[in-house]
């Protein structure tokens, strides 16, 4: 049995992750400033915890990890991060967190450490043409990420990188394409397209409107969260150190993604186009090296994944609706 520590335990990705690992027989510690929002941890421990003081990074990393797997972070999606109105936060939090986490692994002996890293990183002038973005692993330099939450990821990066070399940490550095699914933020500010979109088109009555920010001709590739963790379990335990992407490579337009999920809820909304924050205007996985390095890449359909999103989200909102002061009063 393998001693496991997820650091962002109570998020997204972290809270599948513990279930993965516990399903795979491993005794796991989780960590986060809250449990998970929408289902109870699996984890053997589960510590309530500031990963940005040190104190608390060395009580809750007490031992020798067998792996250790570093998602905490402050983020969110274009709505959080796209403003402006947060980047001293994401980026002082994000550092925090992460400059307390290695050296403290390092001090353990703790040998394989996967890091979370994201295309957010990649330059931006790489990514203004939505049919032809370019995010391989090598055009990272010369940097350029259209946000500060690229900045600290390109920077964190570095630093696991550093530790590598330097005192001989086997670092796993994989760079997430836009994970979507169940159990993930969905009304909240933080929530990403998938999940906003979801929501949107399940409050939205059949033959209503779904507003969309900018012209809707922006093009990203969404990944399914389970797909997402074969990857970071294939990349944790091979030899390959990254950064490497872990995303899809099937790539669709603001506009489609909308059509797709009023197709699985079988709902004609009319899209009326806003103001709000964008991002880059391309951005896809370029999934060769991931391929060559691993023999692995994603293959499961987007519709796939987007049904099971919205299923989940539409319950949320019945339920929401269902519970709502003024309906009770009806």
């Amino acid at each position: 049995m393998k001693q496991v520590l997820v650091l962002g335990a109570g998020g997204f990705i972290g809270s599948h992750l513990v279930r993965r690992l516990k399903a795979e027989g491993n005794w796991v510690r989780g960590v986060d400033l809250k449990h998970p929002r929408y289902a109870r941890t699996e984890a053997d421990d589960f510590v309530v915890a500031d990963l940005r003081e040190p104190a608390n990074v060395r009580a809750t990393i007490d031992r020798t990890f067998d792996e250790v797997y570093q998602l905490a972070a402050d983020m969110g999606g274009a709505g959080y991060i796209f403003t402006g109105d947060h980047d001293a936060d994401v980026m002082h939090n994000s550092a925090a967190i992460n400059l307390n986490v290695v050296d403290t692994c390092r001090k353990h002996g703790i040998k394989r450490v996967f890091y979370s890293s994201s295309a957010c990183m990649y330059p931006q002038e790489n990514q203004r043409d939505p049919d032809n973005p370019n995010c391989r692993e090598d055009s990272a330099y010369p940097a350029n990420p259209d946000s500060e939450y690229g900045w600290e990821k390109l920077f964190s990066e570095r630093l696991y990188l550093a530790y590598q070399r330097n005192h001989g940490l086997e670092c796993r550095i994989a760079r997430f394409h836009n994970i979507f699914g169940p159990e993930g933020s969905w009304n909240d500010g933080r929530e990403k397209a998938p999940a906003a979109i979801c929501r949107k088109v399940a409050e939205a009555p059949d033959g209503g409107e779904i507003e969309i920010w900018g012209d809707g001709e922006q093009t990203r590739s969404f990944l399914y969260i389970d797909e997402c963790l074969d990857g970071v379990l294939r990349l944790t335990r091979s030899g390959f150190a990254g950064p490497v992407n872990i995303g899809s490579d099937e790539m669709v337009s603001i506009n489609r993604l909308v059509d797709m999920v009023c197709e699985i809820a079988g709902k004609s909304l009319t899209k009326r186009h806003i103001l709000g924050p964008l991002g880059v205007r391309g951005r896809t996985s370029d999934n060769k090296l991931i391929r060559q390095e691993l023999d692995w890449a994603p293959s499961a359909s987007l519709c796939d994944g987007l049904t099971k999103t919205y299923r989940w989200v539409e319950e949320k909102v019945v339920r929401k609706e269902t519970d709502s002061p003024e309906r009770a009063t009806l």
